[in-house]
């Protein structure tokens, strides 16, 4: 029952536990600390002050790099430990929140706000019985303190220690009377018990001390829906959280649910066209209004809107059913078969699926096959007792089976015969902030690939990024451009920017100087390696390797011309292996994409004879870079993305873990080892990678812990 409830009532919590966040924030940036009194401190102080600026913003991967600051200048501080777990609790790395508080209390034991920020890690680990422990400690500095006494309530009704919970509700109610918070928690605490009288007159009773709170009309409606089918009382509470907030996208989506089940199509309708102009990308509300166009008879509409959730879901086989229905209605048979085929393969009992194949085969003239799986229904039919087939409901897309729910399923319901009902969202499911700044806000809510980060390149133009890792000094490349032959300053980056038009053009006339600077002197390196760093940016990689091979045989020192030689020869093999890849597509085969294989990363696997000899001279490039700089990091990291490729895990490991011997702040790193330990099955390893990743401002780690978690 109470995961039911909170299955229905994401974005009430949502809402609340931001409300908690935003009021912890702004008590947190009221307490004063010790003062400074020397030049470095006060340096001290205002990093801080900066990082908590940017926490209370919600920058919060900003934020932590200032706070990292700090703690590399003055580990023994405890404060910065504190804050840097608010900002890793707020990306839902709740592991690395947990270490951060413990390692203030550890350095100073009276910051009671510590023991809440770890006590909501523990709780949103598992570890309730560790969260009860951490606000009990923070009670006994702070003992009628509200959001302790609410937390630890809430505790003990995870735990299902129900008599302890309804006192610390009595006490914390008794101490708080007009605590809104308290009556909305304490609302869901009976709705756990299954008592949806007591918790509507607390929600009541919420509304009455601020009408203003959107959640609370918001999470009525729901129980008036679930207990009593009242849908027009549950629709004017919606309206009324909607005009509070009117741009909470989950408001909009319970809406819908609402007026669907008053038959409100068209109303149902404007709302999703509305999330979907807020969050394009939305695929849950591509789905259910994919289904209302497949009712209403839009059909290629509503293939558009499952293909857009094939699209961010390969795997989402309901999408992938209802689009087969479609390609047939429209008679697109052999469209319809292949997205059958998928289906049926992944549910091999799924009778309607086969008739529906079956159907789809008769009309294409496939008469043998067409029989063949009628029958196959017919026997699957007998043996799961389903009731029987109604034909003409398969053909329109509105078969149920015996037993099912009337008209919604839960996300991660996977029961095919619910192929037609629409979605409500899953507990984990919580939604993007207004903005759609990338690093600002809930990073951890991004769609990213899980990929390993890119290898680092030479090159004059990077990606703009807020939270951009310093480059690490490089002697090698200092006195390169200390040398002034290159126009434009060159970067080691992993984040390159593609050339604007009149950047292409620079660099072809860039191409043409350098060549006179060769007549003049055939012997030059310098000019030999800046015309390669030119083919390459205009993707020019054969001229820019005879390059690289001319500046080394003329200097056969050159550490950064053997760098680059392996970076260009990267490239080469990744620019091969796509073409080969997208052959293999043209004649229906391909690759798989997505994953964590990081077969993105596009070198070669391990039987690819072909390109065997090619790996083997990028490996020996940057094995010339270690011999004669073995503190160049970017060529350990390089070689262990290489590895990666071939499947040299261990190798891979070895790479990374120097690299962050010799720089222990590398995100890319332990992002990339993190993976790696993943793809071994080592969780413990992995996910402290990535939340150490994470703290160094690595923005894909969140959102893959993220999704770890849910």
């Amino acid at each position: 029952m109470f995961c039911f409830y909170l299955l229905t009532f994401v974005c009430v919590i949502a809402q609340f536990m931001k409300f908690i966040f935003k009021l912890h924030i702004i008590c947190v940036l009221l307490l004063s600390f010790s003062s400074f009194l020397s030049v470095a401190q006060i340096n001290t102080d205002r990093v801080m002050n900066i990082g908590r600026n940017a926490l209370y913003f919600e920058d919060y991967i900003l934020s932590m790099q200032y706070f990292n600051q700090v703690i590399k200048v003055k580990p023994y501080m405890a404060e910065p430990y504190f804050y840097r777990g608010i900002a890793k609790l707020s990306l839902d790395d709740f592991k690395g929140a947990e270490e951060d508080c413990s390692l203030c209390i550890e350095r100073n034991p009276f910051i009671v706000n510590a023991y809440q920020v770890r006590g909501i890690a523990r709780q949103n680990l598992g570890d309730y019985q560790g969260a009860i422990d951490d606000y009990t400690a923070g009670l006994r500095y702070a003992p009628e303190d509200r959001t302790f006494l609410n937390n630890k309530a809430i505790a003990e009704v995870q735990l299902k220690k129900y008599d302890e919970a309804e006192k610390s509700f009595e006490k914390l109610i008794a101490l708080h009377p007009n605590y809104y918070n308290g009556y909305m928690s304490r609302a869901q605490f009976y709705l756990e018990k299954g008592d949806t009288l007591k918790a509507v007159a607390d929600i009541d009773k919420a509304i009455s001390i601020d009408k203003y709170m959107s959640g609370a009309y918001a999470q009525r409606a729901i129980i008036k829906v679930l207990r009593d089918a009242d849908y027009d009382s549950a629709l004017a509470d919606m309206n009324e959280a909607l005009r509070l907030d009117p741009k909470e996208v989950s408001y909009y989506f319970n809406r819908a649910r609402i007026k669907y089940h008053q038959d409100d199509l068209q109303g149902a309708m404007d709302d999703y066209d509305y999330i979907l102009q807020l969050e394009p990308g939305n695929t849950m509300t591509h789905y259910n209004r994919g289904l209302l166009r497949m009712q209403v008879g839009e059909r290629n509409k509503a293939i558009t809107d499952f293909t857009e959730v094939i699209k961010a879901e390969p795997d989402n086989y309901f999408a992938i059913y209802n689009r087969a229905l479609l390609y047939d209605m429209i008679g697109s048979y052999s469209k319809a078969v292949a997205d059958f085929d998928v289906v049926l393969e992944q549910y091999p009992d799924f009778a309607a699926g086969f008739f529906a194949r079956s159907e789809a085969k008769r009309k294409m003239g496939d008469l043998k096959g067409g029989e063949k799986d009628f029958m196959l229904a017919l026997d699957l039919q007998k043996s799961t007792k389903y009731e029987e087939i109604d034909e003409s409901a398969v053909a329109s897309g509105t078969t149920r089976q015996s037993g099912q729910a009337a008209d919604e399923r839960s996300e991660s319901d996977k029961n095919i015969n619910k192929f037609n009902q629409i979605l409500v969202a899953d507990a984990h499911n919580e939604y993007k902030p207004e903005y759609e700044n990338k690093i600002r806000g809930r990073v951890q809510d991004q769609n990213v690939q899980v990929s390993i980060q890119p290898m680092y390149v030479l090159t004059y133009y990077e990606r703009p990024d807020a939270v951009r890792q310093n480059i690490y000094y490089i002697k090698e490349l200092e006195e390169l451009n200390g040398t002034h032959v290159f126009s434009k300053k060159l970067l080691l980056t992993n984040s390159e920017a593609a050339l604007l038009s009149d950047q292409v053009n620079y660099h072809f006339a860039s191409i043409n100087d350098y060549s006179r600077l060769i007549d003049i002197n055939p012997s030059n390196p310098l000019a030999y390696f800046g015309r390669a760093v030119d083919f390459m940016l205009v993707q020019d990689f054969s001229s820019a390797l005879d390059d690289l091979n001319r500046a080394i045989m003329t200097s056969n020192n050159f550490t950064l011309a053997y760098f680059l030689r392996a970076v260009v020869r990267a490239k080469q093999i990744e620019y091969q292996l796509s073409t080969e890849a997208l052959q293999v597509n043209d004649f229906g085969g391909g690759r798989k994409k997505g994953g964590n294989d990081f077969s993105s990363l596009g070198l070669p696997a391990p039987g690819n004879e072909s390109l065997k000899l090619e790996y083997e001279m990028v490996l020996r490039d940057y094995e010339k870079v270690i011999e004669a700089a073995p503190r160049f990091i970017y060529a350990y990291y390089n070689r262990g993305n290489l590895r990666c490729s071939q499947q040299d895990y261990r190798g891979a490991i070895a790479d990374y873990t120097e690299a962050i011997r010799l720089r222990p702040d590398f995100g890319d790193a332990y992002y990339n080892r993190g993976l790696v330990y993943l793809k071994q099955g080592d969780m413990a390893a992995g996910t402290a990678d990535l939340s150490k990743a994470g703290e160094l401002g690595v923005v894909a780690a969140y959102n893959l812990l993220k999704r770890m978690s849910d």
